[in-house]
């Protein structure tokens, strides 16, 4: 009995503190910088549940790999005419290649017009295809993609698919043995059950790529599966998001896609840790007056979270407007304050996210944020479609598109990618697609939540979105 008694008292409480010293070494020496909320909810768990919360900690704590890089006192920072100066100085500062000129973009109307120019992109690989998606689906369209790539391969291209473990989880293990039997090399990124030392399991890979020969990019918000295209018996295609570029951005998208492809099979992460010198005269070297955009990383592999930080910016720069699209909308206080203050200032902010989307959690976490945003003045419409784009427009200066959604978990956690556009015409057409979306949709009428309510999103807010 003395015995239980000592192990249950002051053992425990040297687990306990155990815990905590690994949660405070963890973060502090691995430069794991955390929302407040998140770090005292970690504390807590490991005060109150101690003996799942410290391994829990152990298998997901880790938040970023790369180290902040040191920058030469004075050095210059390159501002591309036509990007906005303040955007320009933010991403060159937090070590991201600077705007490039490019040869074309296109951005997708509908569903399919983007498979139409995935297939188009995946057929005009001649050396090299490298294919990522967070979804693949064992549907039409997953088919229809994996027979493009075996194509590929016959003809004697280099084919890379890499998929999301988590994402892909019902795609069936016998479709990705069939496409490596055949010559396509195939990665699954941080299955569930892997080698804690080989990158942790809570950090999702959420980037959509294709890249043909370092010279043709398709991206957005899609993944390869029917709903992200096309309509269905009963269920109508999800609104969504991509766009081709033709031009040195591809080249970028590709390099990305190596580092995460060595990080799939455990390679990168120390390797990762060091930013890589861009030189941005070589990237510039484009068509005079092509299209303007900025390929935008964020996740583990960068210092700083990077569309994060470009959004808080953003926020505090804009004049006119602030339009945004995003099937999810769970952001930190930090940008959820700067939108409210926009609002304040005479900024007319628009906010649109489907009524119902495919994650109930995600519209239960969603709704305290949504109040606060409409009381500051914002316009918060619902769609009656599943919106799965995302999308930000900053006055006419900025727009951003790609895998990103506006939630704690894109934002800092997982591995994602957005383009910037600032050419007029891209700026435009998002312009007009964003206001299309936003006249099919209703005014959000905020109402004032049960208690019950109020705790229930307030947990989900707090477990689903920080941790």
């Amino acid at each position: 009995m003395i015995r239980v008694a000592v192990l249950s008292g002051l053992g425990h409480a040297v687990f306990v503190a155990a815990g905590l010293l690994v949660y405070v070494m963890g973060t502090r020496i691995g430069h794991q910088r955390r929302h407040p909320s998140a770090a005292v909810a970690w504390v807590l768990g490991i005060v109150a549940f101690p003996y799942l919360i410290v391994p829990l900690f152990l298998l997901f704590g880790t938040r970023k790999f790369a180290r902040p890089a040191r920058r030469t006192r004075g050095q210059a920072l390159l501002v591309p005419d036509g990007a906005p100066a303040w955007a320009a100085r933010l991403l060159a500062s937090m070590e991201l290649a600077p705007a490039m000129r490019n040869r074309q973009v296109v951005l997708h109307a509908d569903g399919g017009e983007a498979l139409q120019g995935l297939l188009a992109t995946i057929a005009s690989a001649r050396h090299r295809l490298d294919v990522c998606t967070y979804v693949l689906g064992h549907d039409d369209v997953g088919r229809q993609v994996a027979q493009a790539l075996l194509a590929c391969a016959r003809r004697g291209v280099n084919v890379r698919l890499l998929v999301d473990a988590m994402g892909s989880m019902r795609t069936p293990p016998g479709m990705l043995r069939a496409l490596r039997r055949r010559g396509v090399q195939v990665r699954r990124f941080m299955p569930l059950l892997h080698n804690p030392l080989r990158g942790r399991t809570n950090l999702r890979n959420h980037r959509k790529l294709a890249v043909a020969d370092g010279l043709r990019l398709w991206s957005g918000g899609r993944n390869l599966a029917s709903e992200y295209f096309v309509d269905r018996p009963g269920r109508p295609a999800w609104i969504d998001l991509s766009y081709e570029v033709c031009g040195p951005l591809a080249e970028l998208a590709q390099a990305q896609f190596s580092t995460d492809w060595r990080v799939a099979h455990g390679l990168a992460l120390r390797k990762g840790r060091r930013a890589r010198h861009v030189h941005a005269p070589d990237l510039l070297a484009g068509p005079e007056d092509g299209p303007l955009a900025q390929w935008l990383p964020s996740g583990p592999d960068h210092a700083d979270d990077t569309v994060h930080a470009l959004l808080l910016a953003a926020a505090y720069h804009a004049q006119r407007r602030i339009v945004a699209v995003t099937p999810y909308f769970v952001p930190d206080e930090a940008l959820l304050d700067a939108w409210c203050l926009a609002c304040r200032r005479g900024v007319r902010v628009s906010l649109l996210v489907p009524a119902r989307s495919n994650h109930r959690l995600a519209d239960i976490a969603r709704e305290r944020a949504l109040r606060e945003l409409s009381a500051a003045g914002a316009q918060v419409w619902l769609s009656p479609a599943m919106v799965h784009a995302k999308a930000v427009l900053i006055d006419d200066e900025l727009a951003l598109a790609g895998s990103l959604n506006l939630d704690a978990r894109s934002l800092f956690l997982n591995y994602e990618a957005m383009t910037a556009f600032y050419g007029a015409q891209e700026l435009r057409w998002l312009s007009q697609w964003c206001a299309r979306q936003i006249a099919a949709a209703r005014p959000y009428h905020a109402r004032r939540p049960s208690l019950v309510r109020d705790i229930a999103e307030g947990v989900v807010r707090s477990v689903g979105f920080q941790l």
